[in-house]
């Protein structure tokens, strides 16, 4: 499986921080904050990664990152996206190279406390039980569903068969979010191919899981542990805060050496 970590987009409500660099770039407590999911990749036991961003700071990913020796990687690619077309349509420019090969899409503002590693290893078992196709995506109880792509079960309740994915519920019919990681397989690309612009003319990801869900292929993992997204002031600020009290990635707190991810 391959890894493709989505870093593009504007950063608007970052302002006015992101007025001359990529939020991703933009430092959660001790590390800058795209090293978050590529270390997640890596732990997942993921060699070769894609990282999507665009923008005027686009070059400074490859000044930071080079070839992703750093992390333990065998090859660190990139692609560069015009413009702000949505999730799916980022996801798209990494056709060649998945190579027909299943996909684990990190959303690079996302930042979790647990490794994904026993998702990897479910979602690998998913496509040894269904001749290498499926989807798989992470589900997280929050306290404002509103926010985010929201799951109905078919008991009207959590747990279960999902039957729908409704993007930012104003009534939710459940208290899980979907969360920004998810994991493809080669036929994704079809998927995205056949979308249509939303009300506010981007390519959904939301479609796509229901496009695997309309096709039987869609199960979920529940995640366990704090996870935040660090797209606004406050998100960036609270995510480097649980990051320094509670750690990141399956690691401990940063030990007061200042090496990061090191357990107490």
């Amino acid at each position: 499986m391959k890894g493709v970590i989505l870093a593009g987009g504007f950063g608007t409500r970052l302002l006015p921080m992101t007025r001359v660099t990529n939020k991703h770039l933009l430092p959660v407590y001790d590390r800058p904050m795209v090293y978050f999911p590529i270390e997640m990749l890596a732990t997942a036991g993921v060699s070769e990664v894609l990282v999507v961003t665009g923008g005027n700071a686009a070059g400074d990913f490859v000044e930071l990152l080079g070839n992703g020796e750093e992390f333990g990687l065998k090859k660190l690619s990139y692609a560069f996206q015009k413009g702000a077309g949505g999730i799916a349509e980022a996801l798209g420019l990494a056709q060649d190279f998945a190579d027909d090969q299943p996909i684990a899409v990190i959303l690079g503002d996302n930042i979790f406390q647990n490794d994904i590693a026993e998702m990897a290893a479910a979602y690998r078992a998913q496509l040894e039980a269904n001749n290498g196709r499926g989807a798989r995506i992470a589900l997280k109880e929050v306290k404002d569903p509103q926010r985010f792509g929201v799951p109905r079960f078919e008991s009207g309740s959590s747990g279960g068969r999902i039957v729908e994915i409704i993007e930012k519920p104003k009534d939710p019919p459940s208290n899980y979010a979907v969360v920004g990681l998810y994991m493809y397989d080669a036929s994704v690309f079809d998927i995205i191919a056949g979308l249509t612009p939303s009300a506010r003319n981007e390519l959904e990801i939301t479609d796509v899981n229901n496009a695997y869900l309309k096709r039987g292929e869609l199960q979920y993992s529940t995640l366990e542990g704090w996870w935040s997204d660090a797209g606004t002031i406050e998100s960036l600020h609270h995510a480097s805060k649980l990051v320094a009290t509670l750690g990141a990635n399956g690691k401990g707190p940063a030990a007061k050496s200042g090496h990061p991810g090191t357990d107490d």
